[in-house]
């Protein structure tokens, strides 16, 4: 009897207690709750986003490594924009962009908010320690405008896109704020309209596509190539590996 009683099968009320059991357990689990994969894609943007000590770091050192550059760049510049000026008054603008291509290039190798100021500000530091002619408030109001302006593309897309056009939009539009920067605190006596105003901002916006753009573009992608960017996103990328 006992035997029997065991083997005997479940009544349809208990079928219905379990079944319901089951469904309750399976509703309450969060990987089945409707806003489990949105929370954890929300968490996983958030970290993507999020400064690490190594990126602190290595954009301290690429700020200190431009601001040689922008320091170098200030006696070519000196030299050079007098034989400039005097073949097309104001064409000489088409080199600006050694001075603020590294707000791009921040910001393609680290892909962090706020990367393009951040260089910028490293890089203006080293420059003003090494001596040069313009002023300090001049340097470092500059420095964060452009790292603004490189910013506005890639904050557009959460800073998920990272491409050659990307770069070439970011250079673009850090030519154009420098550009009318220019035309209102240096070059007050120049009108916007006329033939050295108009060549001025055609020669930055070109020179910021040219050089602030593809060439930070390039720039990135030879440094990923060496390895140096491994433990980054962008490193990977260029290498394979994402």
């Amino acid at each position: 009897m006992a035997e029997r009683a065991s083997n005997r099968p479940a009544s349809p009320a208990n079928d219905d207690v379990r079944n319901v059991a089951e469904a309750s357990s399976t509703l309450s689990s969060p990987s089945s709750s409707p806003s489990g994969p949105a929370s954890g894609g929300s968490r996983g943007g958030s970290a993507r986003l999020r400064w690490r000590a190594a990126d602190i770091a290595v954009g301290a050192a690429l700020g200190v490594a431009c601001g040689l550059v922008f320091w170098g760049f200030n006696f070519a510049y000196s030299w050079v924009s007098p034989i400039l000026g005097a073949i097309l008054p104001g064409v000489a603008s088409v080199l600006h962009p050694f001075w603020y291509f590294s707000g791009t290039l921040a910001l393609l190798i680290l892909r962090k908010p706020g990367a393009a100021a951040y260089v910028n500000v490293v890089g203006s530091a080293a420059e003003m320690l090494l001596g040069n002619q313009f002023s300090f408030g001049f340097v470092f109001a500059s420095a964060i405008l452009q790292g603004v302006f490189a910013e506005i593309p890639f904050a557009l897309t959460r800073y998920r896109r990272f491409s050659l056009p990307m770069s070439m939009l970011s250079g673009a539009l850090v030519a154009l704020e420098y550009g009318v920067y220019l035309m209102l605190f240096r070059y007050q006596g120049v009108a916007f309209l006329s033939p050295r105003g108009i060549i001025h901002m055609v020669s930055e916006i070109v020179g910021g596509v040219l050089i602030a753009g593809v060439m930070s573009w390039y720039l990135y992608r030879a440094i990923a190539l060496t390895g140096a960017l491994d433990r980054f996103a962008s490193g990977r990328a260029v290498r394979g590996g994402e």
